[in-house]
């Protein structure tokens, strides 16, 4: 045993808050680096103790044609990049590469559908036989798909649906700037009925959009105002696409991605962090950083619904070369 593994807790001891105020997040993102760093690595070690970090696969199942305006959007019908025409997966397609994100060793099965919100009918049922086949294979299972009902959030948490992804890109103050065709509010919405019917929150955001650090605080404050925090908080970083109003968009400073990460492990010490779109531009360094501030997921395969991911064999000896442990952690749900 090494000395640093000595000194890791073996149990979660760090207090929980649901009441931070945007000054006090405005300060962590604009504390300095090697300060911040040392913060984040406190809250991480005693409340998730190691170096592990979960693998999780992501797959577009319906690409491309959603009615939303999101600037950021390359499946938006209101951008030019729109990349509908793809077939809609049917299920047993979509359960084998469940199979292989396993064997490749993914914990966690990602499935998207590019909707503005759920419809019942086929689809709905081809969703909800995909949930239970991802289950069935021993893998946390989560979905993506815009709004939902009460009674299609029931029958989701009785397929077995550990979690629903619905971020909330950015704070309410520069929402108006990326999206109108949803209202903050039903996103909002969209979070307390999944909660109620006890599916896991998957929610976070996206930077470089041209908002401020105010912004970012902003985000920041209303996920870590939810109680229970979510789950996990996914950190992307805007890919911009041809064909988006966010196209000429300058890259994200790596550096702001580690402030993010480092930030959210401070105000959310048990959430799951996950490094998230925008991972293939970061350095091995930069993400290393990632992990060192606390990010203990990220997304493993070939693609992130429709832009590239790193390739597996880079992210195992990646993840090798950091020193973190690739563990299986399925939540027994």
């Amino acid at each position: 045993m090494t000395l640093i593994e000595k000194e890791i807790p073996t149990s979660k001891k760090v207090s929980t808050r649901h009441d931070w105020t945007i000054e006090e997040i405005v300060g962590f993102l604009e504390m300095p680096l090697m300060d911040l760093l040392w913060q984040a690595q406190k809250i991480h070690r005693e409340a998730n103790p190691g170096y592990k970090v979960q693998l999780a696969s992501l797959l577009s199942v319906k690409t491309g044609g959603c009615e939303e305006d999101c600037a950021y959007c390359p499946q938006s019908i209101h951008n030019s990049s729109d990349v509908s025409g793809q077939p809609v997966l049917d299920v047993q397609p979509v359960l084998e590469k469940a199979r292989l994100a396993k064997e490749a060793g993914a914990d966690r099965f990602c499935m998207g559908w590019a909707w503005r919100e759920i419809r019942d009918g086929a689809a709905f049922n081809s969703m909800l036989e995909m949930v239970s086949g991802v289950r069935d294979l021993g893998l946390e299972a989560c979905v993506t798909a815009g709004m939902l009902t009460d009674n299609q959030a029931s029958r989701l948490a009785d397929a077995g649906l550990t979690a629903y992804n619905h971020n909330l890109d950015t704070s309410p103050e520069h929402y108006g700037e990326i999206i109108t065709t949803r209202t903050y509010q039903e996103r909002l919405e969209t979070l307390e009925r999944v909660r109620m019917h006890g599916i896991h929150i998957c929610c976070g955001g996206i930077i470089g959009m041209g908002e401020s650090i105010s912004d970012r605080a902003s985000l920041l404050k209303i996920l870590a105002s939810l109680k229970p925090h979510p789950e996990s908080v996914p950190i992307n970083s805007l890919v911009a696409v041809e064909g988006t109003p966010l196209e000429d968009s300058l890259p994200v400073d790596s550096l702001e991605v580690v402030r993010m990460v480092a930030t959210a492990r401070i105000l959310m010490p048990s959430t799951r962090v996950r490094l998230s779109a925008g991972r293939e531009s970061l350095s091995r360094e930069a993400q290393i950083l990632c992990f060192q501030a606390g990010a203990d997921s990220i997304f493993y395969g070939d693609t992130l619904l429709t832009t590239s991911n790193p390739e597996v064999a880079a992210d195992r000896e990646l993840l090798s070369q950091a020193g973190v442990d690739i563990t299986s952690i399925v939540d027994d749900l």
